[in-house]
């Protein structure tokens, strides 16, 4: 599954979000992780300015901004919610 995460530099939660990421990938969960810097759109920083880390996936309308857990996270990829 392909999963994005809406990302600026410098961001610790955003790395902490993709440490989450890449702990499923681990544990063998199937993801394609595609990282977007969202100061390189005034669109995105608008919706996701105040919200980033930001995970999204191509499946699903909504998305999932900080704070969560690597539960909530797995839930929110599994459509558990």
């Amino acid at each position: 599954m392909k999963v994005t995460l809406y990302t600026t530099a410098g961001c610790h939660l955003c790395e902490q979000a993709l440490d989450m990421l890449q702990t499923l990938q681990r544990d063998g969960m199937s993801l394609t992780v595609c990282e977007v810097d969202i100061s390189e759109s005034e669109s995105l920083m608008e919706a996701y300015g105040v919200r980033i880390p930001v995970i999204a996936t191509g499946e699903y309308e909504d998305d999932l901004g900080w704070p969560f857990s690597i539960g909530e996270l797995t839930a929110f990829i599994k459509r558990e919610v």
